[in-house]
Protein backbone atom coordinates (compact mmCIF):
# COMPACT_ATOMS: atom_id res chain seq x y z
CA UNK A 1 0.00 0.00 0.00
CA UNK A 2 2.78 2.42 0.90
CA UNK A 3 4.60 1.96 -2.40
CA UNK A 4 1.40 2.18 -4.46
CA UNK A 5 0.53 5.40 -2.61
CA UNK A 6 4.00 6.68 -3.49
CA UNK A 7 3.34 6.01 -7.17
CA UNK A 8 -0.01 7.83 -7.06
CA UNK A 9 1.50 10.79 -5.20
CA UNK A 10 4.37 10.94 -7.70
CA UNK A 11 1.91 10.99 -10.62
CA UNK A 12 -0.19 13.68 -8.94
CA UNK A 13 2.89 15.83 -8.35
CA UNK A 14 3.99 15.38 -11.97
CA UNK A 15 0.54 16.35 -13.29
CA UNK A 16 -0.05 19.27 -10.93
CA UNK A 17 3.45 20.63 -10.45
CA UNK A 18 2.67 20.82 -6.71
CA UNK A 19 4.99 19.03 -4.28
CA UNK A 20 3.40 17.25 -1.33
CA UNK A 21 4.40 18.65 2.06
CA UNK A 22 2.64 15.94 4.09
CA UNK A 23 0.08 13.18 3.66
CA UNK A 24 -3.09 13.17 5.74
CA UNK A 25 -4.57 9.72 6.24
CA UNK A 26 -7.80 8.23 7.59
CA UNK A 27 -9.72 4.97 7.56
CA UNK A 28 -8.95 1.50 8.85
CA UNK A 29 -5.44 1.06 7.44
CA UNK A 30 -4.40 4.32 9.12
CA UNK A 31 -4.72 2.59 12.51
CA UNK A 32 -1.56 0.62 11.75
CA UNK A 33 1.41 2.57 13.17
CA UNK A 34 3.90 0.33 11.34
CA UNK A 35 2.25 0.99 7.97
CA UNK A 36 2.07 4.73 8.63
CA UNK A 37 5.78 4.84 9.48
CA UNK A 38 6.63 2.92 6.30
CA UNK A 39 4.42 5.35 4.36
CA UNK A 40 6.34 8.31 5.78
CA UNK A 41 9.66 6.62 4.99
CA UNK A 42 8.65 5.74 1.40
CA UNK A 43 7.23 9.19 0.65
CA UNK A 44 9.94 11.08 2.51
CA UNK A 45 7.33 13.41 4.01
CA UNK A 46 5.37 13.41 7.27
CA UNK A 47 2.17 11.38 7.50
CA UNK A 48 -0.52 12.90 9.72
CA UNK A 49 -3.25 10.73 11.26
CA UNK A 50 -6.21 12.20 13.15
CA UNK A 51 -7.09 10.85 16.59
CA UNK A 52 -10.46 9.79 15.16
CA UNK A 53 -9.66 7.98 11.93
CA UNK A 54 -13.22 7.96 10.57
CA UNK A 55 -13.03 11.46 9.13
CA UNK A 56 -16.32 11.21 7.22
CA UNK A 57 -18.22 10.58 10.45
CA UNK A 58 -16.31 13.38 12.17
CA UNK A 59 -17.25 15.76 9.36
CA UNK A 60 -20.92 14.82 9.60
CA UNK A 61 -20.81 15.33 13.37
CA UNK A 62 -19.13 18.70 12.86
CA UNK A 63 -21.79 19.87 10.42
CA UNK A 64 -24.56 18.70 12.75
CA UNK A 65 -22.89 20.45 15.67
CA UNK A 66 -22.57 23.67 13.70
CA UNK A 67 -26.22 23.49 12.60
CA UNK A 68 -27.46 22.93 16.16
CA UNK A 69 -25.18 25.48 17.83
CA UNK A 70 -22.87 23.04 19.63
CA UNK A 71 -20.02 24.93 17.94
CA UNK A 72 -20.26 28.58 17.00
CA UNK A 73 -17.87 28.27 14.03
CA UNK A 74 -15.89 25.70 12.04
CA UNK A 75 -12.80 26.96 13.87
CA UNK A 76 -14.41 26.09 17.24
CA UNK A 77 -15.17 22.59 15.98
CA UNK A 78 -11.62 22.10 14.69
CA UNK A 79 -10.13 23.41 17.95
CA UNK A 80 -12.13 20.79 19.88
CA UNK A 81 -10.46 17.90 18.02
CA UNK A 82 -7.95 15.70 19.84
CA UNK A 83 -4.26 15.75 18.92
CA UNK A 84 -3.19 14.07 15.71
CA UNK A 85 -0.30 11.61 15.39
CA UNK A 86 2.55 12.67 13.13
CA UNK A 87 4.84 10.06 11.58
CA UNK A 88 8.11 11.66 10.46
CA UNK A 89 10.28 9.94 7.84
CA UNK A 90 13.08 7.94 9.48
CA UNK A 91 14.66 6.60 6.27
CA UNK A 92 17.27 8.66 4.48
CA UNK A 93 17.26 9.30 0.73
CA UNK A 94 19.57 6.34 0.01
CA UNK A 95 17.35 3.90 1.93
CA UNK A 96 14.27 5.30 0.22
CA UNK A 97 15.93 4.95 -3.18
CA UNK A 98 16.86 1.30 -2.53
CA UNK A 99 13.35 0.48 -1.36
CA UNK A 100 11.75 2.18 -4.37
CA UNK A 101 14.16 0.41 -6.75
CA UNK A 102 13.09 -2.92 -5.22
CA UNK A 103 9.43 -1.96 -5.66
CA UNK A 104 10.01 -1.09 -9.32
CA UNK A 105 11.83 -4.41 -9.89
CA UNK A 106 8.86 -6.23 -8.35
CA UNK A 107 6.43 -4.34 -10.63
CA UNK A 108 8.56 -5.14 -13.69
CA UNK A 109 8.77 -8.83 -12.71
CA UNK A 110 5.01 -8.95 -12.23
CA UNK A 111 4.40 -7.39 -15.63
CA UNK A 112 6.79 -9.89 -17.24
CA UNK A 113 5.05 -12.79 -15.49
CA UNK A 114 1.61 -11.48 -16.50
CA UNK A 115 2.60 -11.18 -20.17
CA UNK A 116 4.02 -14.74 -20.07
CA UNK A 117 0.86 -16.06 -18.40
CA UNK A 118 -1.31 -14.43 -21.09
CA UNK A 119 0.47 -16.39 -23.82
CA UNK A 120 -0.27 -19.78 -22.20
Amino acid sequence: MAFATHDVAEAMEADSGVKFQELRVDGGAAENDWLMQIQADVLGIPVRRPAMIEVTARGAAGLAGLATGVWKSPEDFLAAQPEETLFEPAADAAERGRALAGWRRAIDATRAWASTAESL
